[in-house]
C-alpha cells in the first residue's frame, strides 16, 4: 500500500520501523513549556504558508503561534553586512514594527539578526525561521536573541528537535521565510547570495519584493541593484513599502508619521500597533496580547472614539491612521 503511493523502500522501511528513541525525545521536548507543533490542519498553521507549492506539513513551534497568522514584513540580508547595513535593517524593523507588521527573518548572523532586534527595541513582534531543530540554536552565539524572540515573538522550524545544521536546510527555511510575508525587503546582499534565492521565492510566491539600492562600487549593493532592475521595488524610506502594501491591499489608507501617531498611554498605543490596516478580530487581540476581551474592547472602544480605529463587519476592528 505504502509503495502504491510513490515512496521509496527506505521511506516505507524507516514507517514500518521507527526508531523509538528519536520518537521518545521529539516527545519530550514538545512537553516542554513554549513548545509545540502545528500540522498543516491545524487552525493555528499560517493561511499564506498553505498558498505555496510546497508547504511544510509540520511545525515545529516555540513561543506564540497565533503571530504566525498576522501580517508579516520578512527582512533579509547578508551575514557580514556593513555597519550602515545593520542600522537600516535594524530601523526599517523598528518602524515597521510600529506600524504592527510582525518583523519575520532567520535568526541568521548580520542582517537577520539586527532586524529581529530592532522590532525587539519597540517591543513589536518577531518571527524567526530556523534551518535547525528548535532544540538548538544556530548560530550558537545568537542563544540571548533566541530566547527574547521566545518570550515575546515565536520561533518556528520544519525540521525535528535534534536536527543539526547543514547547507541544504537554508534553502528550505528560505521558501517559509518568504511564504509566510506580505512583503519581504532586502538590505543588502552580495550578486551571489542566500538572500537572492529568497527574493526569487518570494516572487514565484507572489509576494512583493523590496530591495534598497546602494553603490555601483558596493559588492553587498550588487544583489539589491540587481533585484532591482528585474523588477523589484525600489526602497529608500518604509513608506515606500506602506504605501506599496496599500496599494496592494486597495485601502485607501495614509499612513503618518511615527510623530503624529498618538498621545496615547502605553497600553493603547501597544494595542493600536497590534490593530491591522485590516479586519482584526478581537478574539486575535485577546489571544496575542493575553488581556481580557473585557480590557481589550474597553481599550478599542477609546481608539475608535479617537478616530484611530473604526469598526467592520464581522466583529472586527480596522486601524485607519
Amino acid at each position: 500500500m505504502l509503495s502504491a503511493l510513490g515512496l521509496k523502500s527506505d521511506i516505507i522501511n524507516a514507517i514500518k520501523n521507527p526508531d523509538w528513541s528519536i520518537i521518545d525525545y521529539d516527545l519530550s521536548w514538545l512537553n516542554q513549556q513554549n513548545n509545540g507543533a502545528l500540522t498543516i490542519n491545524d487552525a493555528n498553521y499560517p493561511p499564506q504558508l498553505k498558498e505555496i507549492a510546497d508547504p511544510p506539513p509540520v511545525l515545529f513551534v516555540r513561543g506564540n503561534p497565533a503571530l504566525l497568522s498576522l501580517p508579516q514584513i520578512a527582512i533579509v540580508g547578508s551575514r557580514n553586512p556593513s555597519a550602515i547595513g545593520k542600522e537600516t535593517a535594524f530601523n526599517f524593523a523598528k518602524t515597521l514594527s510600529h506600524y504592527g507588521f510582525v518583523i519575520t527573518s532567520g535568526m541568521a548572523l548580520g542582517i537577520d539578526a539586527a532586524s529581529h532586534q530592532g522590532a525587539l527595541s519597540v517591543n513589536g513582534y518577531t518571527i524567526a525561521v530556523a534551518g535547525t531543530g528548535l532544540d538548538r540554536v544556530y548560530p550558537a552565539r545568537h542563544k540571548e536573541l533566541a530566547t527574547e524572540i521566545v518570550n515575546t515573538g515565536v520561533m518556528i522550524s520544519e525540521f525535528t528537535p535534534g536536527t543539526s545544521a547543514k547547507a541544504n536546510h537554508f534553502p528550505r527555511r528560505n521558501r517559509i521565510i518568504s511564504g509566510l510575508c506580505q512583503g519581504l525587503l532586502v538590505v543588502e546582499a552580495a550578486k551571489q547570495s542566500g538572500s537572492l534565492i529568497t527574493a526569487r521565492m518570494a516572487l514565484e510566491q507572489n509576494r512583493e519584493v523590496f530591495a534598497i539600492p546602494g553603490s555601483i562600487h558596493n559588492p553587498l549593493a550588487r544583489g539589491c541593484n540587481a533585484l532591482i532592475r528585474e523588477g523589484a521595488k525600489l526602497v529608500e524610506t518604509t513608506q515606500d513599502i506602506l504605501e506599496e502594501l496599500n496599494q496592494y491591499n486597495q485601502q485607501d489608507v495614509k499612513f503618518p508619521p511615527l510623530a503624529m501617531q498618538s498621545t496615547l498611554d502605553l497600553e493603547q498605543q501597544t494595542l493600536l500597533n497590534r490593530v491591522m490596516f485590516s479586519p482584526t478580530s478581537i478574539d486575535n487581540l485577546v489571544e496575542i496580547t493575553g488581556e481580557s476581551v473585557e480590557v481589550i474592547s474597553s481599550m478599542l472602544l477609546i481608539l475608535e472614539l479617537q478616530g484611530h480605529i473604526e469598526a467592520t463587519a464581522g466583529g472586527c476592528y480596522m486601524r485607519v491612521k
